[in-house]
């Protein structure tokens, strides 16, 4: 019998192991290959009707101008506020837009389509939370110009930039997982925000905190903290939501 070689067993003393390590790097190719494929079906869906961002869009700027028309005699007051309002406009218009990301899916049938393909459902879950993130940022991208202009203030400092990424990365991050709980209730409409705002309640508070501090130009010192909160929670919760995310669909 001719005996196996290194290439086709185990690998000899002192050689690395390159088909385990081969097999590795096809696996993670395949598996992030099956993110950017339902990442780019979200956003090939979304510019084809955009519905979705016009929606969210419309809803950011209505509400930016209705807190601009309440603040606009009190000047201190809407220079205080500022941050929430942002953040306020931000949480509605997210919610919004998780919540039709995947009631689309079910009312159009091709969730069960999703939950058939050969791939790890962590693989969904990733492509469905990176396009409700894109989603967040391009109305964040839109609404912070504006913002700037109607308030009078810096809403495009680097490091508040800084904090939207985070901010809004936690949000998406946790807002698909439970989306993906509250689209196979009948009152999906009123339970995901019931579901998601307790729970998001850590990185709305850091992210509030942070976009004030910077714009009343307070310390690193006492700001540290709350990017440090944002970056944990993000941390946390998106693995969390990646282990559970198979167990909530099947449920």
């Amino acid at each position: 019998m001719r005996p196996s070689s290194a290439g086709e067993g185990q690998a000899l003393p002192g050689q690395p192991a390159r088909p385990a390590a081969s097999g590795a790097l096809a696996a993670a190719g395949a598996y992030w290959r099956a993110v950017s494929a339902v990442l780019w079906k979200d956003l090939a869906a979304e510019f084809r009707s955009r519905e979705l961002l016009s929606a969210m869009l419309v809803f950011s700027l209505l509400v930016v101008l209705i807190f601009n028309f309440a603040l606009q005699l009190d000047r201190v007051a809407r220079e205080n506020v500022a941050a929430g309002v942002l953040w306020v406009t931000a949480v509605f218009s997210g919610t919004l837009g998780l919540n039709r990301s995947l009631s689309q899916e079910k009312d159009r049938g091709s969730l069960d389509g999703l939950l058939l393909a050969p791939v790890d459902r962590s693989a969904l879950y990733f492509g469905k939370m990176l396009g409700n993130w894109l989603f967040m940022l391009v109305v964040q991208a839109i609404i912070l110009p504006v913002f700037s202009v109607l308030y009078n203030l810096p809403m495009l400092l680097p490091l508040n930039l800084v904090v939207v990424l985070l901010g809004t990365l936690g949000y998406a991050g946790v807002g698909t997982l439970l989306a993906s709980m509250a689209v196979h209730s009948r009152s999906r409409d009123v339970m995901l925000p019931i579901l998601l705002l307790p729970v998001a309640v850590p990185v709305l508070v850091a992210a509030v905190q942070a976009s004030g501090g910077l714009l009343e130009q307070r310390a690193w010192d006492e700001i540290s903290q709350w990017f440090s909160l944002l970056i944990g929670y993000d941390v946390i919760f998106i693995a969390v939501a990646f282990m559970a995310f198979d167990y909530v669909l099947e449920e």
